[in-house]
C-alpha cells in the first residue's frame, strides 16, 4: 500500500508588509524649500524684472519646485531607474522638442523677412 505523505507547515513567522517611512523632518525641509523657492518667485515680479532675465527665473524656479514634488512627494527618489525613465523621459523629450520648434520659427521668420522685403 502507498503510504500517505503528510504534509507540514512551517511555522515560520509571518511578517507584515511595511512601506517605505521617511522622516518627518525631511518633508518639513521640502516644504520649507518650496516656501522659499515661491517666495523667490514672487519677488521676480516684486522686483519688476524684465525679458529674457524674468521668464529664466520663473522657469527655473517652477522646475526646482517641480523636482522637488515629484522626487519626494511621489516618491519618485526612491524608485527603480527604469520607472523614473518612464515618467521623466517624455516631459523632458516634449521641452528638447520645443526648444526646437523655437529655433525653426526663428528660421523661419527669418527667411520671411529676407522674401518679403520690397525691392
Amino acid at each position: 500500500m502507498a503510504q500517505a505523505k503528510a504534509h507540514v507547515v512551517s511555522e515560520a513567522p509571518i511578517l507584515e508588509h511595511e512601506g517605505q517611512e521617511h522622516p518627518i523632518k525631511l518633508y518639513l525641509v521640502v516644504w520649507a524649500w518650496l516656501f522659499v523657492l515661491s517666495t523667490f518667485s514672487y519677488l521676480v515680479d516684486y522686483f519688476h524684472f524684465q525679458g529674457y532675465l524674468r521668464w529664466s527665473l520663473i522657469l527655473l524656479f517652477m522646475i526646482l519646485k517641480a523636482g522637488l514634488i515629484v522626487a519626494i512627494f511621489m516618491h519618485m527618489a526612491w524608485e527603480r531607474l527604469a520607472l523614473s525613465y518612464a515618467i521623466l523621459l517624455p516631459p523632458v523629450l516634449v521641452m528638447v522638442f520645443v526648444a526646437i520648434m523655437v529655433f525653426e520659427s526663428d528660421y523661419t521668420l527669418w527667411q520671411r523677412t529676407l522674401s518679403f522685403i520690397p525691392s
